[in-house]
């Protein structure tokens, strides 16, 4: 970063943007943060008190190096605030041994040698008595992997960045965001106000705040449920990772931190498209629940079958599942951070300090080629 303080705006102060204001003040950036809410809140892609983290990839081992820079920042980020933001208690990654999925995972492992072990069927279905079996199946128990508590770490690192000197502006919705010669406009009901570059993380508002966007942002709901199990000895013992499981149905599961209830949620497929962000339908139906039930039956036989607390938030999927990270086309100070397809809360901080990398310096030193916007043709 050169010697001149830049100022730089947050257009989103979520999961990603909480933590780009966090690693900008702690490079020396004047940060000005834009919320239409305030950090922490339950309307988007931050719901449902616990996200999994974990350092193998199903999607694609190229996320890996990203996944490593985020574990030592999430280890930063809570010695620097002492609170306790991610446990953690390991990660089953499941599925049958010949699905794609499965070999990208041990891919990933064998690439960036990560601590993990390999489980057949056999095994885990003595270790892990709580999932049903099938033939063909297995197991990697990713170690270095747990659960993360997302609205607390949004609101804890918004108020790290605020330690550090960011200033926040709460409930206050940005309408425009305009390029101007050496720098980018941002524009609320309250006027208008010039910095040197904005770092823009809408979440599912992208398409909103974005209309001329030259990629496809798709919004959906995501549900999430809560099931008290029946022999909860399995799922709150010595040993209580969090789960994923391929085809034919991906979806996964977190032990809740309080030792009561296991929490599920599913695939982008399985959620239903949300037209306008700011209509969301927060209230889940019955319908809602039948793939739920399915899978419970199917693999969890010991859950009780009605759940005990749902919830509805909204995420934002590119085509290729990959973000959009880089500049705009035609706005080099306007840097995008969106469409993380599931795949943001996890890497949040590694995101943040890219965010930081490119707001300042113009370039990241981060393996970002692969889902950068620059010369990005395809969402």
């Amino acid at each position: 970063m050169s010697a001149e303080r830049k100022r730089v705006a947050v257009v989103g102060v979520g999961t990603v943007g909480s933590q780009a204001a966090w690693r900008l003040a702690a490079r020396g950036a004047e940060v000005v943060g834009y919320d239409r809410f305030a950090p922490g809140h339950d309307r988007s892609a931050a719901g449902g008190e616990t996200r999994i983290f974990r350092s193998a990839h199903f999607e694609d081992s190229r996320y890996v190096p990203l996944l490593k820079h985020a574990d030592v920042l999430w280890e930063q980020l809570q010695r620097e605030t002492g609170r306790e933001l991610r446990r953690l208690t390991g990660c089953l990654l499941m599925g049958r041994t010949e699905h794609h999925q499965m070999a990208t995972v041990l891919q990933s492992i064998a690439e960036h040698d990560l601590d993990h072990e390999v489980l057949d069927a056999e095994s885990l279905a003595k270790r892990f008595p709580q999932y049903r079996i099938e033939d063909g199946d297995a197991a990697v128990l990713d170690r270095r992997a747990g659960f993360i508590r997302p609205e607390l770490t949004i609101q804890t690192a918004a108020r790290r960045a605020e330690q550090l000197g960011a200033v926040i502006h709460r409930y206050t919705t940005v309408r425009e965001i305009v390029p101007v010669a050496n720098g980018v406009e941002i524009r609320t009901d309250a006027g208008g106000e010039r910095f040197d570059t904005a770092v823009v993380t809408p979440g599912p508002w992208v398409n909103d705040l974005l209309p001329d966007l030259p990629w496809e942002v798709e919004v959906r709901r995501v549900v999430s449920a809560w099931y008290v199990p029946t022999a909860p000895d399995a799922w709150f013992g010595e040993e209580r990772p969090a789960f994923i499981r391929t085809a034919p149905t991906h979806w996964y599961g977190l032990p809740s931190p309080d030792g009561i209830s296991v929490k599920l949620g599913l695939n982008r497929v399985l959620h239903r498209v949300v037209g306008d962000p700011n209509q969301l339908d927060r209230t889940v139906q019955p319908e809602d629940l039948e793939i739920f039930s399915e899978l419970i039956g199917r693999y969890l036989p010991d859950l009780h079958p009605d759940p005990t607390r749902l919830s509805a938030y909204m995420e934002g999927y590119t085509e290729s599942s990959r973000p959009l990270v880089g500049p705009l086309p035609g706005a080099e100070n306007v840097i995008l951070l969106a469409g993380f397809s599931g795949h943001g809360f996890k890497l949040s901080p590694a995101f943040g300090d890219i965010a930081a990398d490119l707001a300042l310096d113009g370039a990241s030193g981060r393996p970002i080629d692969f889902i950068s916007t620059i010369g990005r043709t395809e969402a």
